[in-house]
């Protein structure tokens, strides 16, 4: 009986298991990429099109992309409206950035397509970005390149900040503000974080509270790094009532959304010296217009949009993408699904 009943389930393992497998490997997949984004060489998408014999790769520009997508069944590199429209039979759609806003339309949200973003691959470059902003703000680096300029050689009167033992407030610890609290917590800091997930024991990270708390932690934070998306709940999370419950003489970074924050709310807190100073990468409005008052303050650094750039983001993109192909055509689950009821 011991042998009757192996072979009954190796028989119903063999009868079901290849057919499924059979099925697949029949079938093609055609996917189309954006050839306008990624920074991807001919080299570079050849090795993506010898992941499978199943994948027929298809490489086209942004403005192509309507008149070829109509019969793919992946889109990578873009998420457009008119391409989303245009490709009826699209079973997942890879976008390069961790934001996804410009994905979030009713053709794209309300389907079956699945969404996949470049969350975490960009973790490690904006991170160095923001400890930079950061740096640059406590030493006075803003201040000794404009006395550079003009070949001035002057010890500021200013306060030198030594980051050991401060409190850092991290908002959003997903794949960018784990990064941030590995860098903060190496530099000596005490990590406090904010996050509506369960995220899972951080050697770096003190505590993770509920996005209900925020009000309760602000005033202990001698720096609040922005690391959250941009979702209808996170729009403004900082305002007015926000910069007002902020220690005195803090800093402020933001990485990630201009749209999380309160543009006029933040310039008063930096105008009236709630704020020392902020770092900026991101700002509502982008670009900014050149009459704007942002330009002119002394406690501000500007970088226009360009946390996410490095040396090493083509090569974990491409890794990234190459993953996400191979996932697809063996019909296993794909990386950083984005869950666009959530909008992240």
């Amino acid at each position: 009986m011991k042998y009757l009943n192996c072979f009954v389930a190796l028989y119903i393992w063999c009868c079901l298991i290849p057919s499924t497998s059979a099925e697949q490997n029949d079938t093609t997949l055609q996917i189309v990429i954006d050839r306008g984004t990624g920074g991807f060489s001919d080299a570079h998408l050849e090795e993506i099109a010898l992941i499978s014999p199943r994948i027929t790769l298809i490489s086209a520009q942004s403005d192509e992309l309507p008149d070829v997508v109509s019969k793919a069944d992946a889109l990578v590199g873009s998420c457009g409206v008119e391409a989303i429209r245009a490709g009826t039979k699209l079973r997942w759609v890879q976008t390069y950035s961790a934001g996804i806003e410009k994905c979030m339309f009713p053709e794209l949200v309300n389907s079956e397509i699945t969404l996949t973003n470049g969350k975490i691959i960009q973790g490690p470059q904006i991170a160095d970005h923001a400890m930079g902003l950061l740096l640059s703000l406590t030493r006075g680096l803003n201040q000794a390149l404009s006395n550079q300029q003009r070949k001035i050689w002057a010890r500021q009167d200013y306060e030198r900040i030594e980051l050991r033992e401060k409190i850092a407030l991290i908002i959003g610890l997903g794949g960018i503000g784990t990064q941030v609290a590995e860098r903060a917590a190496a530099f000596g800091m005490q990590i406090l974080a904010l996050d509506p997930k369960d995220i899972p024991y951080l050697t770096s990270v003190q505590k993770v509270y509920k996005p209900d708390q925020l009000w309760e932690l602000l005033p202990l934070a001698d720096v609040v790094f922005m690391c959250a998306p941009h979702t209808p709940k996170t729009e403004r999370m900082l305002s007015i009532k926000e910069f007002s419950l902020m220690k005195q003489g803090a800093y402020f970074i933001n990485v990630s959304r201009g749209k999380t924050v309160d543009t006029e709310a933040l310039i008063s807190a930096l105008k009236n010296g709630k704020l020392a100073g902020a770092g900026l990468d991101v700002i509502d409005p982008e670009p900014l217009p050149k009459d704007h008052i942002l330009w002119e303050l002394d406690n501000v650094i500007l970088t226009p949009h360009v946390a996410y750039q490095s040396d090493r983001i083509v090569r974990r993109r491409l890794d990234l993408v190459k993953e996400n192909v191979r996932r697809f055509a063996l019909g296993l689950p794909l990386r950083n699904v984005v869950k666009k009821d959530r909008g992240y």
